[in-house]
């Protein structure tokens, strides 16, 4: 029981009334609202005592568990001497070690990291760095982003632009920037159910991307911006050689192909990014959650140097682009994130997280053949169940799942007709099957 729900229903719903909750159903939440009180390690506690275990790390964002010390010591520390510092022709220098960490922990160390607070934020970074680039190089007339369906690309007007989940788009089209294109999404049941890893068929897909070069012609086209695994639509994977050809032909035809990490980025996939997992470098990264274990928000975009250099003309006591956040490489931030960055050297939990997928794999395909599982898929420390929608009732029955799963002591993440799951690094092998246990009572109890 919730600390709200024994109150009476008109004290109730005056407790509850003021906060309009993102991406929840409102009035069906309030009316069964679902309370979180604390959090520790891989558990949430509900108000009512029970312990919840976090299949999804938040929401993707907590590899460490919640409230690791070390990360809680460093925020603690961190007010206490410099709780804010402007960034706006300032700096502090634990921000400018933060950012050497991160492109050696890319691997590309000669690049540039620039700080905002959130993935949405990244993105619509992203998008007008590969703009504002194709015109610092002299070639103004490249405008055009290409996305993809059932792309993410947080909530922004340039992220719901370039993204093609229908729902977070069909209210806001004129809204969303001009110039816009999509490719394909890679996802085809009959071709790669129950795939491990990734589907073998469907590289030829990414020569969609050559058909809108031919549409639109390449002088016109900024960037192409894709989630390496697409995370939020439900763990959908690129076939093998996809992500290569996209690279391939971006190089040909001077488009800028920016990555979308906010998921994939410090060790989601047992790599430090998407990209190391996959084999293909892009130009520009997008990355934020995992980065300081979402205990303050941060986020980031990673650039070439090439293309910083690009914005390194006229007066120099100019500035180069005229862009940024009040709380860009917030001081609490950047303590959170050496933090993080030093549990996950320290620990070895990107390995870790690289040692648990087949753990995860082999657990999570047992529910192959439980009632209404139509597909699962997985890559790295992360999978999803797919599930037979109720016949004019979509989303319906992943809702119901969420719900029984969390009566069993879990909680996962429903998107449509799949819910997914992405555990903590610290996760013990006991805890991810005991998970997978849970998930497999979930749904037969749910499976009239």
């Amino acid at each position: 029981m919730s600390a709200v729900s024994h109150l009476h229903p008109e004290a109730r719903d005056a407790e509850l009334r003021a906060w309009w909750m993102p991406f929840t159903h409102n009035r069906y939440f309030k009316a069964a609202p679902r309370m979180i009180a604390s959090a520790s390690g891989c558990y949430f506690t509900m108000t009512d005592g029970r312990r919840v275990f976090d299949c999804l790390s938040g929401l993707w964002c907590s590899p460490l568990g919640h409230s690791h010390p070390r990360v809680v010591e460093a925020i603690k520390s961190q007010v206490e001497t410099l709780d804010y510092a402007p960034s706006f022709q300032m700096g502090h220098e634990a921000a400018f070690r933060l950012a050497t960490r991160i492109v050696s922990l890319a691997g590309r160390p000669k690049d540039r990291v620039f700080f905002v607070n959130s993935g949405s934020e990244a993105v619509d970074t992203a998008l007008k760095i590969a703009v504002a680039y194709q015109r610092a190089r002299g070639e103004a007339s490249r405008t055009r982003v290409i996305g993809r369906e059932r792309g993410y690309h947080g909530v922004g007007m340039g992220g719901i632009s370039v993204g093609g989940m229908v729902a977070n788009r069909k209210m806001f089209a004129p809204l969303m920037i001009p110039g816009v294109d999509h490719l394909p999404h890679t996802y085809n049941p009959a071709e790669m159910a129950f795939s491990r890893g990734q589907p073998a068929w469907g590289a030829h897909l990414a020569e969609a991307l050559e058909r809108l070069v031919a549409l639109h012609d390449a002088s016109t086209i900024a960037a192409v911006i894709v989630e390496p695994m697409q995370g939020s639509t439900g763990v959908i994977v690129p076939p093998k050689g996809y992500l290569e050809r996209l690279r391939e032909i971006c190089s040909r035809h001077g488009i800028v192909l920016i990555f979308d990490e906010v998921i994939t980025g410090f060790g989601r996939l047992g790599t430090p990014f998407g990209a190391d997992f996959f084999g293909v470098q892009p130009d520009l990264t997008t990355f934020a959650k995992a980065v300081n274990n979402a205990a303050v928000p941060l986020g980031g975009v990673i650039a070439k140097d090439e293309i910083y250099q690009a914005f390194m003309t006229g007066p120099a006591h100019m500035i180069e682009f005229f862009h940024g956040y009040t709380y860009s490489a917030h001081p609490l931030a950047v303590a959170a994130a050496h933090a993080t960055q030093d549990v996950l050297a320290d620990e070895k939990l990107i390995a870790r997280a690289a040692l648990l997928a087949p753990v995860l794999e082999q657990a999570i395909h047992t529910l192959r053949g439980e009632p209404h599982v139509i597909d699962i898929r997985n890559i790295g420390l992360a999978a999803a169940v797919e599930l037979a929608p109720i016949e004019g009732s979509p989303g319906l029955r992943a809702i119901k799942v969420f719900e029984q799963a969390l009566t069993e002591g879990f909680l996962v993440r429903a998107s449509g007709d799949c819910f997914a799951v992405a555990p903590p690094f610290v996760s013990s092998p006991a805890e991810i099957d005991a998970m997978v246990e849970g998930l497999r009572r979930a749904l037969r109890a749910v499976a009239g």
